[in-house]
């Protein structure tokens, strides 16, 4: 459960002050990678993104609330349709893991010095959360399915420490079926995965979970290079990611964990990884580089210990027991 509750009977109207801001900043941003792409590159990957990790462990509705393309898909999103059910929903996840595959890997050899091809691929993205929502009942058709955040979200939002309420979604049927994070919050993680011991391991999230450690891994071991790049960039982060898949699937033949055992690790592990290679670049960008690096360290694994103490406090309170409905 989160440490911190606030009780919100109704969401704020700050919250959509902040998705309007949030729509606003994007054309910003937008205008920013096309004339300015050196400065704005630098601050979104080394001043922002950095961030959001952490964000994800507090609350991923910190961000899911004010997050312009969900904010796109919401304004088009169909409010009398019938849910999209549990089969294409899951199909839907293996399109939003195959994106964080493709988009992350991608910042190595294009994004990360490319402001006018991520300006692009942005604007792209954008135009697809409008249109699905066109075509699918409120946000099931991308935010809660083919987004590429979504799989990092529920990895990471397991054990929230914050209470935060969905400002979008207060009631809703829709994507329950396949474990809705922003009405089940800490629970959709698992609401994603089979229930029975070891079948979480051929559920698509399940294989993007025990994967994504060595994915950061295989990315953080790499230099920022050319296009020319692309097809050893991808094999490097793949074969990193396979192999950190063995190894999950090697230990959890041998000790047989529980879901909720298992999920809080890897989540902590994924996360601890993360910041220790982003630590550096991370002080670096707010003015503390030779120091900040051991700050970010420690604050890193302060929260994760925080989270980590939560997520297996919860898991005893619930008696270990995996929720199925919303």
């Amino acid at each position: 459960m989160p440490l911190i509750v606030l009780s919100e009977s109704r969401p704020s109207p700050l919250w959509s002050v902040a998705q309007v801001a949030g729509v606003v900043l994007t054309g910003v941003l937008l205008v920013g990678l096309l004339q300015w792409p050196m400065l704005t590159l630098h601050i979104l990957w080394d001043m922002v993104i950095p961030i959001l990790p952490a964000v994800f462990l507090i609350n991923p509705m910190l961000w899911r609330n004010v997050c312009p393309l969900g904010t796109l898909n919401d304004w088009t999103g169909r409010r009398s349709a019938p849910p999209l059910g549990r089969g294409l929903m899951v199909s839907a996840w293996v399109i939003g893991v195959i994106l964080l595959g493709t988009l992350v890997p991608a910042r190595r050899f294009l994004f990360n010095q490319d402001g006018v091809a991520l300006a692009v691929t942005i604007a792209v993205v954008a135009a697809l959360a409008l249109l699905v929502g066109l075509q699918s009942p409120r946000r099931s058709g991308f935010c809660n399915s083919v987004c590429p955040v979504l799989p990092v979200e529920k990895l990471y939002g397991q054990a929230p420490l914050l209470q935060v309420p969905s400002a979008r979604c207060t009631t809703c049927d829709v994507c329950t079926p396949a474990g809705c994070i922003d009405l089940a919050g800490g629970k959709s993680a698992r609401q994603s995965l089979r229930r029975r011991s070891q079948e979480w391991l051929i559920n698509p999230f399940g294989i993007m979970v025990a994967a994504f450690p060595g994915f950061i891994l295989g990315y953080f071991t790499l230099e920022n290079g050319g296009p020319a790049e692309a097809a050893n960039v991808y094999l490097h982060v793949g074969m990193w990611a396979l192999g950190s898949l063995v190894v999950v699937l090697g230990v959890m033949s041998t000790l047989r964990p529980q879901v909720t055992q298992a999920l809080p690790i890897l989540g902590a592990l994924s996360a601890g990884l993360y910041y220790w290679y982003a630590a550096p670049a991370l002080a670096e960008a707010y003015g503390a580089p030779v120091v900040g690096p051991l700050m970010v360290r420690l604050l890193a694994a302060g929260l994760l210990l925080v989270w980590l103490g939560n997520a297996y406090r919860s898991r005893s309170t619930n008696g270990g027991v995996v929720a199925q409905g919303g």
